[in-house]
């Protein structure tokens, strides 16, 4: 691809400062109308209260009946694609170019990748799932062995392979165009091959912006699911009443850690909180391995794992056409969406820590390793419970 060249315009369409040790870039259309929408969104909702919560069900209803089918095959044909590309012809170039090597170590650079998906959600749903699919199950009797087996199946569709693999693909277009081509990490650069040159007006504004707003509602819903389940684990133990307040301090103490994080860069930072994050979650994994029922958990996880290999495409391309309905769109469009809504923030994380990776080493990384992982997770808590 010829050397792209971004118009001096766009350079300083930018407002950049540096004081001390800190240094911020802004781009303003696309800053000040994304907060804006934000504000605008959550004075909205908190406004309407009951009104806000029925109208975002009704739309989630009307787009999982008409286009939920759109959701399944894109999410499936993205991993196709994933897959695909790991044995083309292309999976031997570098981000960054031929000389470039990587910045971080195998492990750490695993610790971190893990870490980008290793998050609240996966706390919560890692006990929680696997239940709920076992009481209700939607494809067969439940609360039976049956129910059982396909409870951890479908929680394995969830997190397993599909997520990554938006992640991957969005990561590996921000990840090429930002170190093989020297461009800016944004999503709207990965629209270049599209769009040309008009990825510097109002619609590479639209794209970043749109990105901005799904990051946000994205992180802000594990943010949601993850303070009440903390909140609940500390009034059971100390009394502590659940609460909007409590519930405050919560997000408040968790947006200082990160924000400490970014303030100490990916080294000092970042990868010391991943780091850490790991050590913690394994010791948990660890405790509840050997004081559970390890035996049942270490030979369901290869049960569950074949299970699921086994069953990927029909439980990929399932649409309920033939069934009742109505239990895909409070579970797997759910996750579709929300991985979606992910896929800007870890698709640019998992970009800026993988450079100088081939395309293989990174696709069968983030492919691999954190859905392997996940899948250890999801087992010796699923199956516990």
């Amino acid at each position: 691809m010829e050397e792209i060249q971004i118009p001096r315009q766009m350079r300083k369409a930018t407002w950049k400062k540096k004081t001390g040790r800190f240094r911020y870039d802004i781009h303003p259309w696309v800053f000040f109308i994304s907060t804006a929408i934000i504000l605008l969104g959550v004075i909205v909702t908190l406004a309407a209260g009951e009104a806000a919560l029925a109208g975002f069900e009704a739309i989630l209803g009307w787009m999982t009946t008409y286009f939920g089918w759109f959701f399944i095959l894109v999410k499936s044909l993205v991993l196709v694609f994933c897959i695909a590309l790991i044995f083309t012809k292309y999976a031997g170039m570098r981000l960054g170019g031929e000389d470039a090597e990587p910045e971080f170590s195998t492990i750490g650079w695993f610790a971190m990748l893990f870490s980008a998906g290793m998050g609240i959600g996966l706390l919560f749903y890692g006990v929680a799932e696997p239940m709920y699919h076992y009481l209700d199950n939607p494809l067969g009797e439940s609360e039976s062995m049956e129910a059982a087996k396909m409870s951890m199946q479908l929680t394995f569709l969830h997190w397993g392979f599909h997520p990554w693999a938006i992640y991957a693909v969005v990561g590996l277009g921000i990840g090429f165009f930002g170190f093989s081509e020297k461009l800016p990490l944004s999503i709207r650069n990965i629209f270049y091959p599209v769009l040309g040159r008009r990825i510097y007006g109002p619609v590479g504004n639209f794209i970043d912006i749109l990105a901005t707003i799904a990051t946000l509602f994205g992180v802000a819903t594990s943010l949601g699911i993850g303070v009440q389940q903390i909140n609940a684990g500390i009034s059971h133990l100390t009394g502590i009443p659940e609460n909007t307040f409590v519930q405050g301090l919560l997000i408040a103490g968790i947006t200082a850690l990160a924000l400490w994080s970014v303030i100490r860069g990916l080294d000092a930072g970042i990868k010391f909180l991943s780091q850490v994050n790991i050590v913690i979650a394994g010791i948990l994994m660890l405790f509840v391995l050997i004081l559970g029922p390890t035996l049942f958990i270490v030979t369901g996880l290869l049960e569950n794992t074949g299970n699921y290999l086994q069953n990927l495409p029909s439980m990929s391309l399932w649409t309920e056409t033939y069934d009742e309905g109505g239990w895909q769109s409070g579970w797997t469009l759910f996750y579709w969406a929300w991985w979606i809504a992910w896929s800007p923030f870890v698709g640019m994380f998992i970009a800026r820590v993988s450079y100088g990776r081939t395309i293989r080493q990174y696709l069968t990384g983030v492919l691999l390793v954190p859905v392997a992982v996940t899948f250890v997770w999801l087992t010796v808590f699923g199956n516990s419970a």
